[in-house]
């Protein structure tokens, strides 16, 4: 099994990719490192210095800025009310869905296992736990945790 890095993919300086990814249509940003068994999907933006661990997803939609951390197992979901079919006939990209966008703001971490919604924002700085479910938006410099997550605590700057 191999790497599968799809055309159109724009990586930046010293990407560190790990093995049996797949990864399409998206940009990495410098000094990156992606764990195995990672997923990237379209429209995907990952900042500088992530780390993305194993079996990561991020589907289209997903932005990452800057120094963003991504636990092992971690999911993100681009569509509220998923459906194989519109009409009778299998939804495709275009005008049957438009994936949602969710950031990650600089400095974040993602705990292992977890589960962003899409649309969503988790602020610069905060932490989701690991099992998490992150049904609205985080604010910056908390930590969250629970399904659905809830503030834990504030975190000093």
């Amino acid at each position: 099994m191999e790497n599968q890095i799809i055309k159109d993919v724009k990586l930046g300086k010293d990407v560190q990719i790990f093995n049996f990814v797949n990864i399409y249509g998206c940009e990495i940003g410098d000094n990156t490192k992606i764990g195995s068994f990672v997923e990237i999907r379209e429209t995907v933006k990952i900042g500088k210095n992530c780390k993305i661990q194993a079996f990561a997803f991020l589907p289209q939609g997903i932005i990452l800025e800057d120094e963003v951390f991504i636990g092992p197992h971690a999911c993100f979901v681009n569509d509220k009310i998923p459906r194989a079919t519109t009409n009778g006939r299998l939804r495709e990209k275009g005008e049957d869905w438009k994936p949602l966008t969710t950031i990650v703001k600089k400095g974040a971490s993602i705990g292992a296992n977890a589960t962003i919604l899409g649309g969503i924002t988790v602020g610069e700085n905060s932490v989701v736990g690991a099992g998490s479910v992150v049904t609205k938006d985080v604010p910056a410099n908390v930590i969250v945790v629970g399904n659905p997550a809830k503030i834990l605590k504030k975190l000093e700057k």
